[in-house]
């Protein structure tokens, strides 16, 4: 099958799984993939579609049936000014709320901007007056691509109807050929399951609650910026399931929280025996690639989402998306739990072991003191990329501190600015854990005028001396361009730079100093120095470790 008529098959499907009723089409050549899967599910009596030949007819005709039935219509158009006859009704959906889910068809990208015949600029065409708008992409024979287009198609059919109704708009691109060619093949299955639409959505109406299944094989999954966290967690704890919390989730303590789930999830033998019958997301997960693994495998992954115009889901597994839901307290023995937290505390302690060995200063290690050395109350911010992650594998849990972290676009500007910002409006003591690259970034956020306020920060600096993290990614296998390129080295004197800024300044010399060098008050700044490539052996060891650990235990 060729790409142009797999995703138009699934799209189709899948707004029919979504509850869609009624279609409209305006007929052209780039649009053709979509008319005729329509044609084929109307001929198998599974729509009503109706084919009009002037785009601004069609656009209306689908806004009445729209607004009388109150359910979302496809309005389908091929390239060119053809979509832009469509904007008058997009316009009139918008400011009265009517749902209408708008797919325009493109030419793919490379056509763009060439002079190619029918080809403008349909990118968010539609401006401010759809609810949402989104490039599908021209289709690909790869696996991975019916999850991408189901879920999509369910989140537009969704964000049409909540949380205000309104137009959305697709645009999907597709290359030729456009007809089916007669070969029914494809590198992976395109059809759903028989559960309805890829992803079902609950807005917040009165008793509109959704009750997650009973079970005490349930996991809840914890990611940056999680909303009503305290409520969920002890949910989850009645419920007997584990919790599994990235640390600026804020919901790494109780009982029920792990420490070592990256490393659990990271062995074959461990997910096969702990398949979770039910996942619950709050936040934004994205640390461990192993914990998305897991919500990728998940039977039942359930996202609550405070705003339902944008949810969490990296993914695509989200089966239901909720703003509210309830965690029932299922009886019965506690053997689930006992065995997340039996291996768990396993994998920690053989973690614990390997980082007590070495009296020098490491990340790893820095990380899980530093959260340990910090007095109650605290704040601390940490940077996105490496810091966090080494904290998401080795912090223990902890009650009474507060992580923060700038994960929305995971990016390296601004921490120093951000983190005396968090400082200043925090009340009480406050640290901040930076790699060199993200210091240097934005050293100008040391420079603060004489009557500013100064925050009470300790600005922790791990100096390996370049970009740690891509020493742990594929590219430190090319060693010749690494260092140019990815890991990309500097000489700059830290210590020099905090003299400039008339800031002070330690230097942490042996891991056990920790709470030594962070002691003090106002901005000061401490400076751990790290090798990269030591860094990424230790985290493989640390890896080994606890994965003989946690074998010990199945094994017995």
């Amino acid at each position: 099958m060729n790409p142009a008529t797999a995703m138009a098959t699934v799209l189709v499907d899948e707004l029919l799984r979504c509850g869609m009723t009624d279609a409209v089409l305006a007929p052209g050549s780039r649009s053709a993939p979509l008319a005729l899967a329509l044609q084929a599910v109307e001929e198998a009596g599974r729509v009503r579609l109706h084919v009009r030949i002037d785009e601004r007819s069609a656009s209306f005709l689908a806004l009445g049936l729209a607004k009388r039935s109150g359910r979302p219509v496809a309005l389908v158009c091929t390239s060119g000014t053809a979509a832009a006859n469509f904007h008058p009704a997009v316009i009139e959906a918008h400011e009265s709320g009517v749902p209408l889910l708008v797919v325009t068809a493109d030419r793919p990208p490379e056509l763009r901007d060439t002079g190619a015949n029918q080809t403008v600029d349909q990118v968010k065409l539609y401006g401010t007056a759809v609810r949402w708008s989104t490039e599908v992409g021209a289709p690909e024979n790869r696996p991975g691509m019916v999850a991408y287009w189901r879920s999509l198609i369910s989140r537009a059919w969704g964000l049409a109807q909540a949380p205000v109704a309104g137009p959305v708009h697709l645009n999907a691109a597709f290359r030729e050929p456009l007809i089916p060619d007669g070969d029914e093949s494809w590198c992976e299955p395109l059809d759903g399951d028989a559960t309805g639409a890829w992803t079902k959505v609950r807005a917040a109406t009165p008793g509109s609650v959704l009750h997650v299944p009973p079970t005490r094989r349930g996991v809840l999954v914890v990611g940056d910026g999680a909303a009503n966290v305290k409520r969920y967690v002890a949910a989850a704890s009645m419920a007997g399931w584990p919790v599994l919390a990235e640390p600026s989730g804020n919901a790494r303590y109780g009982e029920n929280a792990l420490s070592s789930h990256h490393f659990l999830l990271g062995m074959p033998e461990f997910v096969e025996q702990h398949r979770p019958e039910v996942v619950v997301t709050l936040g934004k997960p994205g640390l461990s690639r192993p914990l998305l693994a897991l919500l990728r495998r998940a039977e039942e992954h359930i996202v609550l989402a405070p705003e339902l115009a944008r949810w969490p889901d990296p993914v695509r597994s989200a089966t239901q998306v909720a703003q509210e839901i309830e965690i029932p307290v299922v009886s019965g023995d506690d053997a689930w739990l006992r065995s997340w937290r039996t291996a768990d505390r396993a994998a920690s302690a053989a973690v614990d072991a390997v980082l007590d060995a070495i009296p020098a200063v490491t990340e790893p290690r820095l990380a899980r003191d530093l959260v340990a050395a910090m007095p109650g109350g605290s704040l601390l911010f940490t940077a996105a990329s490496m810091p966090i992650r080494d904290l998401d594998q080795v912090m223990r849990p902890r009650r009474g501190i507060r992580i923060m972290a700038n994960r929305g676009a995971a990016g390296i500007d601004g921490l120093v600015s951000t983190a005396i910002g968090a400082a200043l409006a925090h009340s009480g003591r406050s640290y901040a854990v930076l790699g060199d690259l993200a210091f240097l970034h934005d050293q100008n956020g040391l420079i603060i005028g004489p009557r500013d306020r100064r925050p009470d920060l300790a600005l922790v600096v791990v100096n390996n001396r370049g970009g740690g993290i891509f020493s742990l990614l594929p590219q430190a296998a090319l060693r010749d361009p690494f260092e140019r390129v990815f890991g990309t080295p500097h000489s700059v004197d830290f210590e020099a730079v905090a003299a400039a800024h008339g800031v002070p300044y330690r230097r942490l010399e042996a891991a056990a100093d920790l709470s030594k060098a962070i002691a003090g008050d106002g901005l000061r700044i401490v400076e751990a120095r790290t090798d990269r490539e030591e860094n990424a052996a230790l985290h493989a060891e640390l890896r080994h470790a606890a994965h003989e650990a946690v074998r010990a235990v199945l094994s017995g």
